[in-house]
């Protein structure tokens, strides 16, 4: 298979396997979504899962979150990990929204990723899973895949997102990353798979005889 007829397989194969694929975290607004993100940098959806509903139900909008204070932020979302960077984020970016943006999330990639805390990938599922607008994150999980898939040389996380964004339909950008997301979970994780064993590896590298060693970058 060429590159094109490899993501249409993908594609095809994530779409019968995840055909209504859920957001991973939990989140009632796009704010609480954001501060989902947030807290998911190097800390699983699950444990972030177990600890946002204590935080959001202290603070489920900027104002409650400026209220609450980075002591108190701090305090919930320890099991999460960073929590004094994270919860000073978290504090900073809820001031500036009041102060900047009535208490509204931005909606543009230029404006999000000016708050504290908030990269190009969180910017990316807020703007993706929050206001709908196409975007493709790139996660460990979507750039580990894209490399065994050969679909991007793994070089850069921009580099993959640019890759990844040429071969696939613009429609389905939002939809398609969380199935990657699921499926490298599930089916081709890290130290499982190595591209040879999972179904997508085999059909996609059906001559592959070694293990692929993937570019890990910190995301």
């Amino acid at each position: 298979m060429n590159k094109l007829e490899r993501a249409d397989y993908i594609f095809k194969t994530l779409n019968r396997l995840y055909p209504k694929p859920p957001i991973p975290l939990k989140h009632t607004s796009i704010f609480t979504l954001l501060i989902a993100v947030i807290l998911s940098a190097q800390c699983t959806d699950i444990r972030v899962n177990n600890v946002t509903p204590k935080l959001f139900s202290k603070a489920k909008n900027p104002k409650e979150m400026v209220s609450l204070g980075v002591k108190e932020i701090k305090k919930i979302i320890k099991p999460c990990g960073l929590s004094p960077k994270k919860s000073r984020s978290i504090y900073n970016l809820s001031k500036i929204l009041l102060k900047k943006f009535s208490g509204k999330i931005p909606k543009s990639f230029e404006e999000l990723e000016s708050l504290p805390g908030v990269g190009h990938k969180t910017a990316s599922v807020v703007m993706g899973q929050g206001f709908n607008i196409p975007a493709f994150p790139v996660d460990t999980h979507v750039h580990r895949l894209a490399q065994r898939w050969r679909l991007t040389n793994g070089k850069s996380v921009k580099k993959t997102e640019i890759d990844l964004k040429r071969i696939f339909p613009k429609a389905k950008w939002n939809k398609l990353h969380i199935q990657i997301i699921l499926y490298g979970r599930e089916y081709c994780k890290a130290r499982e798979c190595y591209g040879l064993y999972c179904q997508i590896c085999k059909n996609c590298n059906p001559k592959r005889k070694k293990p692929i060693k993937t570019k890990n970058l910190n995301i």
